[in-house]
């Protein structure tokens, strides 16, 4: 039997070895990026909002804001081109075996990766979380789910759907009578803090909060704090945020405000006023508790001493929803776990000042999101940046925080190039060289911009409209009659996108 001696020098070489690799991972900063779902471009403080988000405004206060930062106007599509740094590819499903993802890129560096929150990118086997890098996951594989007991069924689907909710591959049907999915992602969150600083690893922590995406669910004390805030209607509390944004220098005084789209009603013409304020103030509230929520984390970060190496990232996945899954009905109590509740066009058109338009559409109201970005060691707080960026961008952020490689293959399969670019740059407080163009397109509707301009077809209309966004980024003046070879031009480079994306043109 061989026995192994342990002498002084050794004990020294392991000791190096232990301050070596912590040495090591102060090198790699944890990475904590918090996505919400639906959240209109105006709905936090630092953006415009009466909505009280003071953590999230503390995290603008203490880094950097984008206001010319882009989605992909749909939760599905924004989710996986985060998490791969690619555009959605069509043809084969979102996630692909030809793609990597930011856990499976950052596991060379040694980080552990924890998803806490909704994933919406497939709840089955090979595209779980667990499947696609995440060491843990908790809480929703669909799209959405009741707040207060994720195992109720939808009644907004025939024989009512009951949604996937779990915890590393193992589901969870039953839930806490005090159960509040917001809540319940904050916590396991924190859990994953503290796991990652016991054990001195870089983190990578993944939370992406339901809220403020329908049901509208929040408890009622903190739902009773916004009644009546209200009642004086979508027009003027657009107006408002709007005279807040000026105030901030988020918006260019001479962009014009665009009136209310079509499906909007006038205030003064609706009714049951007071249900519409119940619908909001629940929303609100539901931005609050997210907000309360990222306090606790950044709380936790503070107590585990490990804020100064820890990039903070936040942002929406697309702007507010103008949907009404089960229409605008009075019988239906906001906010309560036995009803399905959404805000609907008004009070969207209200989150998304100053822009036009909602999710699903490509104008600057659906894809256009409120980007912040906290890194003590890096980002001088307090700043403001215009410069142009892309959820693409991402995953090539992380992965250069993290020392990382994009790989040219993974598990035997040759990987689809990344086509986002880096921000650190930016956070540096240098500039980049930016992306050539940018693509959107969901369900018929179609943009891409190239520098100032941006061309933009519009499912409804059907045909292109060309905006300057420097000049007129609230999009008013449609001026495709005046360049028709500039219309030519882009729209023949988003076919050629569309082609290679595996978009079917109709």
């Amino acid at each position: 039997m061989r026995i192994c001696t342990f002498t002084p020098a050794a004990g020294f070489l392991v000791v190096l070895f232990v301050f070596a690799n912590a040495a090591a991972a102060a090198d790699r900063p944890n990475i904590v990026l918090i996505m919400c779902d639906d959240m209109g471009y105006s709905d936090i403080g630092c953006f415009g909002s009466e909505i009280d988000t003071p953590h999230i405004d503390r995290l603008a206060a203490e880094g950097l804001r984008f206001t010319q930062f882009y989605n992909n106007a749909k939760c599905t599509t924004t989710r996986a081109s985060l998490i791969t740094g690619l555009y959605p590819r069509r043809k084969g499903g979102l996630l692909q075996e030809n793609m990597v993802t930011i856990p499976q890129v950052l596991a060379q560096s040694g980080y552990d990766s924890v998803l806490s929150g909704k994933w919406h990118l497939g709840s089955r086997a090979p595209n779980r979380p667990g499947d696609r890098g995440f060491d843990n996951y908790y809480g929703l594989l669909d799209g959405c789910c009741n707040f207060f007991n994720p195992a109720r069924p939808d009644p907004d689907f025939k024989g009512g759907r009951v949604r996937w909710f779990g915890e590393d591959d193992r589901r969870i049907t039953e839930f806490p009578e005090d159960f509040y999915t917001t809540d319940a992602f904050t916590d396991y969150a924190c859990k994953a803090i503290d796991r990652a600083a016991a054990d001195d690893r870089p983190l990578f922590l993944h939370v992406c909060y339901t809220a403020p995406h329908y049901p509208l669910h929040a408890p009622a004390d903190l739902v009773e704090k916004y009644r009546g805030r209200y009642r004086q209607g979508w027009e003027q509390l657009r107006a408002e945020r709007y005279r807040r944004q000026l105030e901030l220098g988020l918006v260019d005084p001479s962009w014009e405000l665009p009136p209310p789209d079509d499906r909007v009603p006038i205030w003064d013409n609706v009714e049951n006023q007071d249900y519409h304020d119940h619908l909001m103030a629940v929303y609100a509230a539901m931005i609050d508790r997210m907000d309360q929520g990222i306090g606790r984390i950044l709380a936790r970060l503070d107590e585990q001493g490990i804020a100064d190496n820890t990039v903070v990232i936040f942002l929406s996945d697309n702007g507010g929803c103008a949907e009404k899954p089960g229409g605008i009905d009075p019988q239906r109590v906001p906010g309560v776990e036995e009803y399905y509740t959404a805000c609907g066009p008004g009070w969207a058109y209200a989150q998304n000042t100053p822009f036009r338009r909602f999710k699903a559409w490509v104008h600057e109201g659906g894809i256009s999101t409120p980007l912040i970005v906290r890194w003590p060691s890096v980002i001088e707080a307090g700043t403001t940046t215009d410069a142009v960026g892309h959820i693409i961008d991402l995953l090539p952020t992380c992965a250069e925080i993290a020392g990382a490689k994009y790989p040219d293959a993974h598990g035997g399969e040759e990987v689809i190039p990344c086509e986002g670019l880096s921000m650190v740059p930016l956070f540096e407080g240098d500039s980049r060289e930016g992306h050539e163009s940018l693509f959107w397109e969901w369900a018929g509707n179609r943009a891409v911009r190239t520098g100032h301009w941006k061309l933009c077809w519009d499912k409804t209309v059907k045909q292109w409209e060309l905006y300057n966004v420097v000049q007129d980024r609230t999009e008013m003046h449609n001026l495709a009659a005046d360049h028709p070879g500039r219309v030519a031009e882009m729209s023949a480079q988003w076919r050629e996108w569309a082609g290679r994306t595996g978009i079917r043109v109709r």
